[in-house]
C-alpha cells in the first residue's frame, strides 16, 4: 500500500484524487489546503492528518520521511501557478509528483523540472486524462489507418459557464491561472496534438476574460477552436433547456461524443502510475507551449479561418 499526501484538498478536482487513491487500494496520510471545508476527506480517509499551514504540512512531512516512514506520493490539485513550487516539494521531499493540469503556465518551467527529477531521482507524473479516454482512443486508431498528408476538419466548442465567483477567485487572474485557455482548455490542447500530431500554426483571433477562440494547425488537422465561462455563449437550445455546459468536438463533420467517463479517468491515471506507465513532463511539452502562446499572441479578430460563434461575439 502507497503512502500519499494531498496539496490543494479542498478544490474542486481534489475528490477525484481521493476516489483514485482509494480505488487504487493505498493510503492517504497527509492533506494541506489553507481553506478548512474538506468534510470530503471522511468520505474516503478519515484518518488523515490535514494542515492549513504549508509550514507545518512542511514539518510533518519532513518529521514521518525522517522516522523512515516516506510518501511514497504527493497529489498536486493547488492553483495552476503553484503547481512548479509543489511539484519541487514533492520531490525534494523524497516523493513522486502526481500534477493536476497544468503541469506548469510557461514551458520553460518543465526544464527547471526535469533538473529537480535528475537530482532526486524522483518523477513528476501527470493528469492528461482524454489520452485514456475509449472514445478519443478508438478515434486515434482510426485515423491511423488513413493516409498520413489528410488533413481533418475539426472544429472544438468548450463553453462552460461561472458565476461571478470565477473572476474574482485565482481563476480569473491570468497570472495565476493562466487564462481561459489555460484554465479549461489545456486537456483539450494535448488531446488535439495525441490525435492529431505536432502543431504546425496557432493563430488567435479573440481573446477576453471569460473567452478566447482561434486556429490550430496540425499535421493532419485544421481546428477552429472557441472556449468560454461566460454563459452568453451558449448556443441558444443550450439556453433554452437551461444546460449550463455544451461541450462539442466534430470531424470532418461528425460529432465525437466523449462527455461520459470523465470521473473514472483519474483513477485509470492512477493506475497507469502505479504500475509505471504514466505521462510525464515530455509528455506535456507541445499543450503547455500551446497555451503559453495563445496566451502572448495578440488577437487578430475575424480574419482567416475563425470559429462560426466569433459571428455572435465580434459583431463587426
Amino acid at each position: 500500500m502507497k503512502k500519499f499526501a494531498i496539496i490543494g484538498a479542498a478544490g474542486y478536482i481534489a475528490p477525484r484524487h481521493m476516489r483514485a487513491i482509494a480505488d487504487t487500494g493505498n493510503d492517504l496520510v497527509a492533506a494541506l489546503d489553507k481553506n478548512d471545508s474538506v468534510g470530503v476527506i471522511d468520505s474516503f480517509f478519515p484518518n488523515a492528518d490535514f494542515f492549513t499551514e504549508y509550514e507545518r504540512f512542511d514539518r510533518h512531512v519532513d518529521k514521518v520521511r525522517r522516522r523512515g516512514n516516506s510518501l511514497d506520493y504527493v497529489a498536486i490539485c493547488s492553483p495552476n501557478y503553484l503547481h512548479d513550487s509543489h511539484m519541487r516539494f514533492a520531490l525534494r521531499s523524497g516523493a513522486d509528483a502526481i500534477c493536476e493540469k497544468p503541469l506548469v503556465l510557461n514551458p520553460w518551467n518543465i526544464d527547471g523540472l526535469k533538473e529537480i527529477e535528475r537530482d532526486t531521482g524522483c518523477k513528476i507524473n501527470t493528469i492528461l486524462q482524454l489520452r485514456l479516454h475509449p472514445r478519443i482512443i478508438a478515434l486515434k486508431e482510426k485515423i491511423a489507418t488513413l493516409p498520413k498528408d489528410k488533413k481533418h476538419e475539426v472544429d472544438l466548442t468548450y463553453i462552460t459557464s461561472r458565476g461571478h465567483w470565477y473572476m474574482v477567485s485565482w481563476k480569473g487572474d491570468v497570472n495565476k491561472s493562466g487564462g481561459v485557455a489555460t484554465n479549461v482548455g489545456v486537456h483539450f490542447y494535448d488531446m488535439l496534438h495525441f490525435l492529431f500530431g505536432d502543431i504546425q500554426e496557432n493563430v488567435v483571433h479573440y481573446s477576453s476574460d471569460t473567452t478566447c477562440a482561434g486556429y490550430l494547425e496540425y499535421e493532419n488537422a485544421r481546428v477552429r477552436w472557441l472556449l468560454s465561462v461566460d454563459a452568453d455563449n451558449l448556443p441558444d437550445d443550450a439556453k433554452v433547456s437551461g444546460q449550463r455546459t455544451y461541450r462539442s468536438i466534430t470531424v470532418d463533420g461528425d460529432e465525437i461524443e466523449f462527455s461520459g467517463g470523465f470521473t473514472d479517468l483519474h483513477t485509470a491515471s492512477y493506475q497507469a502510475i502505479l504500475e509505471g506507465k504514466g505521462f510525464g513532463l515530455d509528455d506535456n511539452i507541445v499543450a503547455i507551449e500551446t497555451v503559453a502562446n495563445i496566451r502572448n499572441y495578440t488577437p487578430i479578430g475575424k480574419v482567416g479561418d475563425y470559429h462560426p460563434y466569433l459571428n455572435n461575439i465580434i459583431k463587426l
